[in-house]
């Protein structure tokens, strides 16, 4: 194997590591909250970085995919470091401080604890943000270890912190200070994300944070196309929790069991967004290089579609003994009023259609089709607060996971065929195949096992089971092997025979 292709090899496996350890830390996160806090402080504390996410996503403008384009092509990286560092901490402030000024002065959050709250979780995206310019420095050099060991060390650090509050005995607390006791633990681990990403940034590059005028307006003018569809994207999927703390009433016990729920679908956003920001700099170069990069596409999108399904099987058949495993039994539905379980089972369909999304708009920004990338996103923004106007007040949280089920099957058959023409991603027609009957195999199992998940432990013992069962399947239906064969054939290590 070529050297550049170890070190893509060994970044992937990095990368993957880091999600999968984040993951389960995340849910033990998400259950030490969920004890810890009542309903009603659990919803506060969703709808508080509910709240923020689209001024996060204001804040990133699309800078990380410029970032990692600019840095691996340019022979002047620490001044384009410099300047993305000093820009990003300009619009974070504007942003984030617009955020929590707003925050203070609605009216229909005066008298609760959600501004405060709100101004005390927005170190999270702060810092997290600030971080995440840095995380360019490992990508073009393929040493994702350093993000590996900066993110695992975060999240055991916020883990071991909302633990202390299960080892002291607080459950279902309704102390306020509790509450914002777990925003501030967030806020604390993305400082160490930062205080690492810097010490280990500077053994690749050295840098200070500078202006850069020249610099920073070919950044922005570089980045507005991505930012501008990065945002439209986030209220077509996370502007909902924000719709129902403005429109009901009763938003923090809504807030509650959906909050939790959008939290799981996260991380099931974010695996395949890692995957395609890591082949994202290799089909840009390919693309400018006149090279085919089908075969990487192909698998990328392989693995997407693998991803996709078994999120969404396990949300839609296993939701019940899911959430009582991840929260607590308060939050499961009983006749007549939905719960977290409802939400995540309604889930479902988005976490299938995440990665056909994703993948729509990594390529059509990589391809410069991004003219029609934010005329459709815009329209399917419009829809969404739209539907989510009319069915939030009336039905909650079910009106908007269920607007999420429209918009993104929208989304994905408006971008989803076009992409696929100037994409072009290869893979042998049997792959589809051998999609299917690993699908339904795994539909089968988890129908078939779901009545016996009576418990915690039982579920506990299901789901280590279920990754026995996850990697038997691959196995037997051959993706294992072709998607082997598609990776070496992407880095020129296999002739079309393999696959």
């Amino acid at each position: 194997m070529s050297s550049i292709a170890k070190k893509i090899a060994a970044s992937t496996l990095w990368q993957l590591s880091s999600q999968i350890t984040m993951a389960a830390l995340s849910i033990l996160s998400v259950k030490f909250v969920a004890v810890s806090l009542s309903l009603e402080l659990a919803g506060y504390y969703n709808s508080a970085y509910g709240y923020l996410q689209i001024f996060g996503i204001l804040a990133d403008f699309g800078l990380y995919a410029v970032s990692v384009r600019e840095m691996s092509r340019s022979d002047r990286k620490e001044e384009i470091l410099s300047a993305l560092i000093f820009l990003r901490a300009i619009i974070l402030t504007i942003s984030l401080g617009s955020a929590i000024l707003f925050a203070w002065l609605l009216p229909q959050w005066s008298g609760t604890p959600l501004p405060l709250g709100i101004t005390i979780a927005a170190l999270t995206p702060f810092f997290t943000l600030l971080a995440g310019t840095l995380r360019s420095v490992f990508q073009i050099n393929y040493r994702l270890q350093y993000v590996f060991v900066a993110e695992v060390s975060q999240r055991i650090l916020t883990t071991v912190m909302l633990g202390m509050l299960i080892v002291l005995g607080i459950r279902g607390s309704t102390n306020e200070n509790v509450f914002l006791f777990c925003l501030l633990v967030g806020g604390i681990g993305a400082l160490l994300l930062l205080l690492l990403s810097y010490v280990f940034a500077h053994r690749f590059i050295t840098f200070n944070v500078r202006w850069h005028a020249r610099t920073m307006r070919h950044l922005l003018a570089s980045a507005l196309p991505f930012g501008t569809a990065y945002l439209l994207l986030s209220f077509c999927r996370q502007f909902d929790m924000t719709l129902i703390a403005l429109l009901r009433p009763d938003f923090q016990m809504q807030n509650a069991f959906y909050g939790f729920v959008l939290r799981i679908g996260e991380m099931g956003f974010l695996i395949p967004t890692f995957l395609l920001n890591s082949i994202l700099p290799i089909v840009s170069e390919r693309r400018e290089q006149g090279k085919d990069a089908g075969m990487l596409l192909g698998k990328t999108f392989l693995l997407l579609l693998l991803l996709g399904t078994t999120a969404g099987l396990f949300a839609m058949f296993w939701p019940r003994p899911i959430i009582a495993l991840l929260t607590t039994r308060e939050y499961l539905s009983t006749p007549g009023h939905p719960g977290a379980d409802t939400a995540l089972r309604l889930a479902s369909v988005p976490m299938f259609l995440y990665g056909f999304i994703l993948f729509s708009f990594y390529m059509a920004l990589v391809h410069g089709e991004w003219k029609r990338l934010i005329l459709t996103l815009s329209v399917s923004a419009l829809f969404s607060v739209g539907c989510n106007l009319l069915l939030i007040p009336r039905l909650g949280f079910v009106g908007a996971a269920t607007t999420a089920i429209i918009v993104q099957s929208l989304l994905v058959s408006l971008l989803l065929p076009s992409t696929l023409k100037f994409s072009q991603p290869h893979f042998p027609p049997t792959a589809f195949v051998r999609w299917f009957v690993f699908s339904l195999l795994l539909a089968v199992c988890l129908w078939i096992s779901q009545p016996f998940l009576a418990n915690d432990m039982l579920t506990f013992a299901g789901l280590a089971c279920a990754g026995i069962v996850l990697g038997a399947l691959l196995w037997a239906t051959g993706l294992v092997r072709l998607l082997g064969a598609l990776h070496r054939h992407s880095l020129g290590l296999g002739g079309k025979g393999e696959i």
